[in-house]
Order: C-alpha cells, then sequence, then structure tokens
C-alpha cells in the first residue's frame, strides 16, 4: 500500500493538552489549560441560547450553504454574501485556498518563520515548496517576503496578529506590500484576532481593490466558540466560488451556525472579551516583569513569555496543573489569557516552577 511521499514526514498538527489527559495522567483534580488561546470567559448569553434552541434539530442535515450565517457576516461587516466561504474553523479555510490554488510540486507557498503551523502542514500535504522567510523581530519581514517571491510563487500567508508570537504588522505596510504582490498570486491574510484590535478594521475596504486578496476570520477566539469549528473567508466573489467549489457541502454543522449568528448579535459579549483580554495580557506582562522574565509584546489573546529551559519549565508547570504551550522559538513558552484568578494561579505557579 503506497502513500503520497508528501505526507510521509508530516507530523499531526498538535493541539494544546486537553484537561482531561492531564488529569488522567497525573491524578490532577485542579487543571488550568492556558495553551490554546481560547476565551476564559467562554460563549456569551446569546451565543449559549441559540446553542440550546438549535439541538433539538440536529437530526437534520445543515443548511449547506449556510446562507443565514452568511447574510448575518455580510450585514455585520457590509460585504456582499457571494464573497463569503464557510468553513470548519478558518484552518478548513486555509486548506481550502491551497489546494485551490497550489497544484504542482514547483508550485511555492511563502510564509514567515514562526507562523501558524497549518501554513506549513497544508503546503507539505500538498507536496508544493514551502519558503520561509526569516522572522523580523519575531514578526513577519515583509521586505523578505516580497523578495522571496519568483515565478513559481502561488501563495502567500500572512497573519495579523500573529501566532505564536502576538506581533503586528500595521495596516499602511499590508497595504503597501498588496500593492506590489502580482495579482496572479493569492495573499492570505489571517485575522483570526482581529476583534482584539483596537484599531478601525479598514482591511474589508482592500477586498475591492485587491482581487487576488483573501481574508481570514474565526469564532474560536473573542466569540468563544472554539468547540463548535467555524470560521470564513471574505473575498473576490469569484475566489469564493473556486473555494466553495471543493468545500465539503455540510463542513459548518447546523448548531455552530446558529451559535456563530447569535454570537455576530451579542456586541456587549465582545466588549466584556476584549476588555477582559486587555486587562489580562497586563496581568501577565507586569507578572513576568516582576519575575524579570522578557517576553514578546502581544496584539492577541497570549503571550510568548522566554525562560531559561522552556522544556523543564513546561513539564513542572504540567506537574503543577497548568497546561501552556511550547513553541518552536527557542526558550519561549506561549500563554494564553485566563481569568484573572487562573493568571494569578499561573503566575504564582510559575515562579515555583523556576
Amino acid at each position: 500500500m503506497s502513500v503520497c511521499e508528501s505526507i510521509l514526514s508530516l507530523s499531526p498538527y498538535q493541539g494544546g493538552k486537553p484537561i482531561s489527559e492531564l488529569q488522567r495522567e497525573l491524578g490532577l483534580d485542579h487543571v488550568v489549560k492556558l495553551a490554546s488561546n481560547e476565551n476564559p470567559l467562554g460563549p456569551g448569553p446569546k451565543a449559549l441560547d441559540a446553542i440550546q434552541q438549535a439541538s433539538s434539530e440536529i437530526s437534520r442535515y445543515p443548511d449547506g450553504n449556510g446562507f443565514e450565517l452568511k447574510r448575518a457576516i455580510a450585514e455585520h461587516l457590509s460585504v456582499t454574501v457571494d464573497g463569503i466561504t464557510l468553513g470548519n474553523g478558518s484552518n478548513d479555510i486555509l486548506e481550502l485556498v491551497a489546494r485551490a490554488y497550489v497544484c504542482q510540486a514547483e508550485d511555492e507557498v511563502i510564509f514567515s518563520q514562526y507562523a501558524f503551523v497549518v501554513y506549513p502542514l497544508v503546503t507539505q500535504a500538498l507536496g508544493a515548496s514551502a519558503v520561509v522567510t526569516p522572522a523580523n523581530k519575531f514578526g513577519h519581514d515583509l521586505d523578505a517576503m516580497f523578495g522571496a517571491i519568483t515565478d513559481n510563487t502561488k501563495l502567500i500567508f500572512i497573519a495579523n496578529p500573529n501566532n505564536p508570537t502576538g506581533t503586528l504588522l500595521s495596516n499602511e505596510e499590508i497595504y503597501g506590500f498588496l500593492s506590489k504582490v502580482p495579482s496572479s498570486i493569492i495573499v492570505v491574510l489571517d485575522q483570526a484576532y482581529i476583534e482584539y484590535l483596537d484599531a478601525s478594521d479598514i482591511t474589508i475596504n482592500w477586498l475591492e481593490e485587491f482581487d487576488n486578496l483573501i481574508i481570514t476570520r474565526t469564532f474560536s477566539k473573542a466569540y468563544g466558540l472554539a468547540g463548535l469549528r467555524v470560521g470564513y473567508s471574505i473575498s473576490h466573489p469569484q475566489v469564493a466560488d473556486y473555494l466553495n467549489r471543493i468545500r465539503q457541502p455540510f463542513n459548518v454543522n447546523h448548531i455552530a451556525q446558529n451559535a456563530a449568528i447569535a454570537a455576530l448579535a451579542d456586541g456587549a459579549f465582545l466588549v466584556r472579551s476584549v476588555s477582559a483580554n486587555k486587562n489580562g495580557l497586563l496581568q501577565l506582562s507586569q507578572g513576568f516583569d516582576h519575575l524579570r522574565l522578557s517576553y514578546i509584546p502581544s496584539h492577541a489573546n497570549f503571550v510568548s513569555v522566554k525562560v531559561k529551559d522552556a522544556g523543564a519549565t513546561y513539564q513542572k508547570l504540567l506537574e503543577k496543573g497548568f497546561i501552556v504551550r511550547p513553541v518552536e522559538m527557542k526558550g519561549y513558552l506561549r500563554v494564553s489569557v485566563g481569568t484573572r484568578n487562573e493568571n494569578e494561579e499561573f503566575l504564582s505557579a510559575l515562579k515555583s516552577a523556576l
């Protein structure tokens, strides 16, 4: 039995260790998970109500076209419905884009060092060539990315804010980059954490100017629906048409669609989530300062902190019931923002672990 050579050296995506797994391994009663950039407040009240109502209808297939959710997104962002593609989380969209535009082994996909782990995964799975440009202060170096473009370049991934570093490019920097990139190359602007930014959202307006731009977003972070797996992209209608041709017909389930619609309508909860995250980032940053640890200032809902021995510290934190995330930056651990009490407990455990 043969398998595609491109996947032989591919390692499965490893999410943050589940709470139940650590409880089984170490027999712990109290476990705090700060590994997967989830919303510590959970879903909003309107989303919870929608979930309860929709649960009575799960014997039926969901709307394969996601009409009501697309309409809600279109109204929320003032875009047209025909430019929206729904995904089983925004990861699903990233894979759809790669499958649609990366067709041959010599095709190249550009992304930055210390960028989202899904970019190299989908590139390698398709047998394409990954072009990884060096990071600039842990963030994207757009000049280096532009300089890496060749005749074989088909796709460029940019995460803003970036995961796992939390770094942020300015709108001016991204717009200047888009203005230079050949229109034949698809640029994905991955905005999973955009709701946490203070700046007004002007990137949607760029879709009218750049037919090769795809913006991806998710309900997993600020909206607190990570377990339901629902994300989307906004693009030129022709691009959305291509993505929808290869999308699975029921890739976003019925409960997820209804919860996402309700979440968009719950502006008060979003404000509360963003405020709690801002306070949590400050709490963690001040805690790291007190412990004399360096960290990467973050614009998302996590912060990467540098420790002397990341592997040993990670293991010690696990033994104390705290799950964080080892990342590819040597000596760094990524810590998601928790509740105020969770952050306080974590900082105390970190001090002890160090």
